[in-house]
């Protein structure tokens, strides 16, 4: 490989992988305030309408560092991949203008109406801002996601005569049957990631509000943080499960039918066989071309792909070497990280969900800790599930189109993208602890409340 496309291409996966960070948790979380707004307006508790405006700071603080490290993004797309900007700009540069124009400007328009136009806003209107908030973020994701998808599964394009594409059908690009389960996948995913997270912070006030020695504000605190785990985990528990299936389970189905050598790849398959086996766990062995030391469940993979145990799995030894993602390890694991992780995940909210019903939940200090420890992990999923989709794409930028070697800028020097790149290292060192010494603060100084520790009939509520 070039080594200017290979700075090229890991330049853009450290901004976009560092990025994504703060996109998937302002998603989520932003469903999570509006049902807290609404439990405001429905019961007048003053207690939701504190909560909401607590997660709606820490909201402002991953939006505005989701803008700045987005912003250089678009950027490379004219400097590192003028060629693939060129070729394709007639296609998606539609979505992402859309994105801009319709999603961009609501959220970041009405942020500032939630943020600080509660003392001047009626209630109804202030909860119409904080839907507002959440309908632009999913809105921004939705135009993300379909350019996304018509570089996985192109759609409603023509060739024109000097190579480049050109749109002709909108409608198919909006409706592409690979954005359906792509987005209601990706969607979900930042639901869960917003749902550990605030089920952590509740844990995590509680831990603090329960100790022996703990201060009056800290059992303050901890009267919020039963609200925060409530709802995380009842938000939390039905999202980990509809992020494997069905989402999960479709969208690996999209990509058995349309790039097969991607789905060999992720799922460790060398040889084509009848009644595959789901592999659970092994290690990609590139120069014999298998796995070893696997551990798998015989004919599932079968049955969860076609629906039928004997169904046959195209192993990467039937497709041309060409054709086949060019870092066939790297994919495999960044799949079973996500899975794993997934499967872990509805463990744990499962747990938590049968303890909140118990009522024992607020008083299970492993179950506590477990889940204030686990905020991390959805963030590393919901990156491998983005690295697991973009790694199955190689070598192309457009699926069948545009190959990757192909479209970045030759005439930028591996040792130019080298220097930008260690610059962008530096700056997102320093915002990364800028933005955990925010939120980390605001944590500290919780969302206020009443003194008492809260009682099985608060937590109820």
């Amino acid at each position: 490989m070039d080594p200017a496309l290979f700075f090229h291409r890991f330049h853009f996966g450290f901004t976009i992988s560092f990025h994504y960070l703060f996109p998937q948790f302002t998603m989520g979380i932003a469903l999570l305030i509006v049902i807290l707004k609404t439990q405001a307006l429905r019961t007048g508790n003053d207690r939701y309408e504190k909560s909401a405006r607590f997660w709606a700071k820490i909201f402002g603080i991953a939006f505005a560092m989701g803008v700045a490290t987005g912003i250089p993004m678009e950027f490379q797309f004219g400097t590192n991949w003028a060629r693939f900007s060129e070729a394709t700009g007639g296609v998606i540069g539609q979505t992402l203008a859309m994105e801009g124009v319709f999603a961009f400007f609501l959220e970041s328009t009405f942020i500032g109406l939630f943020l600080f136009g509660h003392k001047r806003l009626s209630p109804r209107m202030h909860w119409f801002s904080a839907f507002a908030v959440f309908a632009g973020s999913w809105i921004s994701g939705f135009f993300i996601v379909a350019t996304n998808a018509f570089m996985q599964h192109p759609v409603g394009y023509e060739i024109q005569a000097n190579g480049n594409l050109a749109l002709n059908s909108i409608w198919s690009l909006l409706l592409n049957p690979w954005l359906v389960w792509q987005y209601l996948h990706t969607m979900i995913g930042a639901v869960v990631t917003g749902a550990f997270v605030m089920a952590s912070v509740g844990a995590y006030y509680l831990l603090l509000g329960r100790r022996t020695d703990a201060t009056v504000e800290a059992r303050g605190h901890a009267e919020y943080g039963a609200i925060f785990l409530r709802l995380g985990v009842l938000v939390g528990l039905p999202a980990s499960i509809l992020v494997a299936f069905p989402t999960g389970d479709m969208q690996a189905v999209n990509v058995a039918e349309n790039q097969p050598a991607a789905f060999a790849s992720m799922e460790g398959i060398f040889e084509t066989e009848e009644g595959a086996g789901l592999v659970l766990i092994g290690q990609p062995d590139m120069e014999n071309m298998r796995l070893d030391n696997p551990i798998e469940v015989p004919r599932v993979l079968s049955f969860l792909t076609y629906r039928r145990f004997n169904a046959e799995v195209v192993g990467l030894r039937d497709i041309p070497r060409d054709e086949w993602p060019d870092n066939v390890p790297l994919h495999y694991y960044a799949y079973h990280i996500m899975v794993g992780l997934g499967t872990l995940f509805i463990a744990a909210m499962a747990l938590a969900g049968w303890l909140l019903w118990k009522r024992k939940l607020y008083d299970s200090r492993v179950m506590l800790w477990i889940l204030m420890l686990a905020a991390p992990f959805p963030f590393i999923a919901n990156n491998m599930g983005w690295m697991t989709a973009e790694l199955g794409r190689q070598p192309w930028l457009v699926y069948g189109i545009l190959r990757t070697e192909d479209g970045y800028s030759a005439t930028v020097s591996a040792g130019n993208t080298l220097f930008s790149l260690l610059g962008f290292m530096g700056l997102y060192l320093l915002l990364g602890v800028l933005f955990l010494f925010l939120v980390v603060r605001e944590i500290g100084h919780g969302p206020g409340g009443h003194a008492e520790v809260p009682s099985a009939s608060n937590e109820e509520k």
